[in-house]
């Protein structure tokens, strides 16, 4: 199923007038104009986590204590990740429902070559996500060679890969991962010292002003319009004060989970890799008109082969960290709820059903969502019938903020 829009990236040149000073005023002036004229971002959701947190917080004084808040990191890395990928594809309008089969495969295939089989865990590790690339290339080449729709090629891998996964496990069903292994260890028990972790904080945020300060200096350089220096100054302040509390109160607990550290240099990996490289201002592309991308000189087919293959291979990291995380693979393993919470979060972190908008940290900010509700709804006992119920009203609200979205782009001259 083909779900190509026509969005469009650049500004109407009837708004440039607000981006055209500099300073913390002009940066306010020119992010209402964006909101006004549908361009959203992030803003949604991120009123929406501060909904959901304050209510759980009132039903449930737990909610927001270190403890749980740790716990609720460590539940995010495993299907964030799978959520990484699927915002991929969502990028250039396709999508891919197998990815939680393809997570469920690729750990059976690490319990069988680990356990079984006796290989060394990082050969096992490479098995699992060697598999989970070979997926997205086979999808790949049946899309661009054959030009089968996405939704069918991925229902049928969604049916064949489980399927297969059931016959690598074979009769046992279910495989367990020796806890003193360092993969269970890395997911369960490995948090970085606290002095480590302010350290992280601190280096991330210098990252970020350093990329601020390259960029404001090249577009200075081209006669274009750019970020003051004071406007840097204060978002990189304001991030840091943010990094350093929550480091603080998770370290009031057992601290910055590597595995949950691991997802987000993924997310931030993936962001420079759609933000700064000529093969992410190529997925953008595709994503909001396939055919101005290719009369752009750009090579369709292998944006396509490269994001299905993206795709695939982060969903096989996401069903092994998944599997070290409860030291087993089994045949539940990325069934249930995996696929469409995934799925789920990606839409609702903000990247577009339509192709050509979201960001790496879509899939960051989704799971959050989702793994708040899940953990809010845990902590007041409620059946986990509501939890689906309350995270389909959510994508659904997403979705609906999306199309309104995008009809006012179009309105406004921006789509």
């Amino acid at each position: 199923m083909s779900l190509h829009g026509d969005e469009r990236l650049a500004p109407p040149v009837a708004e440039e007038h607000l981006l055209s000073g500099s300073g913390i005023r002009h940066a306010a002036e020119a992010f209402v104009a964006r909101v006004r004229g549908g361009d959203l971002g992030a803003l949604p959701v991120v009123l929406g986590i501060a909904v959901i947190w304050t209510v759980f917080q009132l039903l449930n004084p737990v909610f927001l204590s270190s403890e749980n808040l740790v716990n609720l990191t460590m539940q995010c890395a495993a299907i964030g990740t799978i959520a990484l990928g699927v915002v991929l594809v969502l990028l250039v309008g396709e999508i891919d429902l197998s990815v939680g089969s393809v997570s469920g495969l690729a750990a059976a295939v690490l319990a069988v070559t680990f356990v079984q089989l006796h290989w060394n865990p990082v050969l096992s590790l490479l098995a699992g996500i060697a598999i989970g690339c070979l997926v997205g290339l086979l999808y790949g080449f049946l899309y661009t060679r054959f030009g089968l729709p996405s939704f069918v090629i991925t229902l049928a891998g969604l049916l064949g890969f489980l399927g297969l996964q059931l016959w690598v496990l074979g009769e046992t069903g279910s495989i367990a991962i020796p806890f003193d292994s360092w993969l269970v260890q890395f997911a369960q028990q490995m948090f970085l010292p606290a002095w480590a972790s302010y350290v992280v904080a601190v280096l991330a945020v210098g990252a970020f002003a350093w990329s601020l300060v390259r960029r404001s200096r090249r577009r200075e350089a081209a006669n274009l319009v750019s970020q003051s220096y004071t406007e840097i100054a204060l978002r990189s302040g304001v991030l840091l004060v943010f990094l350093l509390l929550a480091t603080w109160y998770l370290n009031l607990n057992r601290g910055v989970g590597l595995m949950f550290l691991f997802f987000l240099a993924l997310v931030v990996a993936m962001d420079f890799a759609l933000t700064r490289t000529r093969w992410g201002r190529a997925v953008y592309a595709v994503g909001g008109s396939v055919e101005a991308a290719r009369r752009a000189g750009i090579r369709v087919d292998r944006i396509y082969f490269s994001v299905f293959a993206m795709c695939s291979t982060l969903a096989a990291v996401g069903g092994i960290l998944a599997a070290a995380r409860l030291a087993s693979a089994n045949q539940s393993s990325g069934t249930g709820d995996v696929n469409l919470n995934a799925i789920a979060a990606a839409v609702i972190g903000g990247t577009s059903l339509f192709g050509g908008r979201g960001s790496a940290y879509s899939a960051l900010i989704g799971i959050v969502v989702i793994q708040s509700i899940s953990s809010g709804l845990t902590l007041l006992n409620l059946d986990s019938s509501v939890q689906f119920m309350v995270t389909g009203v959510v994508l659904v609200l997403a979705v609906i903020v999306d199309s309104l979205s995008r009809r006012t782009r179009a309105a406004t001259g921006r789509a």
